[in-house]
């Protein structure tokens, strides 16, 4: 199989979809690999070491997606390449369909095969291909959060673990998956009073023997996320439903009765916010502020740390994407469940069945069509 490594194009997305090392794997099992020049550069991964591992370097996206059966990014296409993408070519990648439906019509309209790496599903319910980049943004949610406190950033000017005599920040996390639980071990380690909301009294907890009794566990309503932002000085929302819009847990209304200065990071953005007030942001403008409470609302916030970032993708993504391409996308599906979870539109059709229902469009089984 022909594969397509583009560089990305979205604003300040400094990730490439996979290493020289991931290359070579590809190579070994006899399929051509095409990679956009400079497409590593920003993850510290030059040309010429994907040339070595055996890829051929072309000039242009538009070379890049004429010749590949299967197309390898990191983020979802963005306008400028739609046209791009062919009928029947595979897109593997995070779509993050939920939250943008030009890009799911889009999708639809060019009839291409849309695998997203945040659908991949395992046994156990776990999403492999989400987990490396949720321990990412979950750990940076913290740090972001830390940073923008401080008063010059807009913040209440508070610093996350106090000191001695001083008492530490409050941080407040909604949802207690893996971003919740990398965000916790980080306002954990840096001192602060940490309380996590979640839905599941089981996973509270497992929290709670994780954290050694450390954090304060609370089952996540409507009542105890009130009262427990109100107190909070940072407030970090990790919800996922999977496929699906994020739930607006934090109301515009709420707002005025937060602290000044607060900060909110909303990982969830990517699949459209779980405060009212989101709104994508990017690298290069992080924040905004409504009611003195300030939001960052980054939507590929492990683009910023790219090489940590690109080495934890390949890690997950690779052994998959071999599959995919030896197979190929519909024998692939029907021999790995995990594969076909992560199958969202086929030829026009949408496959996956919350994707469908984000925007009421109709859905197909994917068993009657592969």
């Amino acid at each position: 199989m022909k594969i397509g490594i583009p560089k990305e194009i979205k604003n300040n997305e400094f990730r490439v979809a996979i290493t020289p090392r991931g290359v070579e794997k590809l190579i070994s099992h006899g399929h051509e690999v095409y990679v956009e020049k400079n497409a590593g550069i920003n993850s510290n991964f030059s040309d010429n070491e994907y040339k070595n591992a055996g890829a051929k370097i072309l000039d242009d996206n538009i070379s890049i997606f004429n010749i590949s059966d299967l197309i390898l990014k990191v983020k979802e296409p963005i306008e400028k390449e739609y046209k791009l993408i062919k009928e029947n070519q595979i897109v593997f990648t995070y779509f993050h369909f939920a939250s943008h439906r030009p890009l799911l019509d889009a999708m639809i309209e060019n009839k291409s095969i849309c695998i997203a790496y945040e659908t991949v599903e395992d046994d156990n319910g776990s999403l492999p291909l989400l987990t490396p980049m949720s321990e990412v943004a979950g750990r940076m949610a913290t740090q972001e959060g830390a940073k923008y406190l401080e008063k010059p950033m807009g913040g209440r000017g508070i610093l996350l673990g106090g000191v001695t005599g001083v008492e530490a920040a409050n941080v407040l996390i909604i949802g207690g998956g893996i971003s919740g639980t990398e965000a916790a071990k980080m306002a954990v380690g840096l001192q602060a009073n940490v309380t996590i909301l979640d839905t599941s009294e089981k996973r509270l907890d497992e929290l709670s023997v994780l954290f050694d009794n450390k954090i304060n566990c609370l089952i996540s309503t409507k009542e105890t996320i009130e009262t427990e932002a109100k107190k909070a000085d940072l407030i970090i929302g990790a919800v996922l439903i999977v496929g699906a819009k994020a739930p607006k847990l934090i109301s515009r209304e709420l707002l005025k009765s937060l602290k000044p200065g607060c900060v909110m990071v909303d990982i969830a953005i990517d699949q459209g916010g779980c405060f009212e007030t989101s709104s994508p942001t990017t690298h290069e403008d992080p924040v905004f502020t409504i009611d003195n409470v300030v939001h960052y609302c980054v939507a590929n916030m492990p683009g910023a740390v790219p090489f940590t970032s690109t080495l934890a993708l390949t890690n997950k993504t690779l052994p998959y994407l071999i599959e995919i391409a030896n197979e190929g996308w519909d024998n692939a599906s029907k021999n790995n469940n995990e594969i076909k979870t992560g199958v969202n539109i086929v030829k026009g059709k949408v496959v996956n069945e919350n994707v469908s229902k984000a925007f009421n469009v109709d859905y197909f089984d994917l068993d009657s069509i592969i």
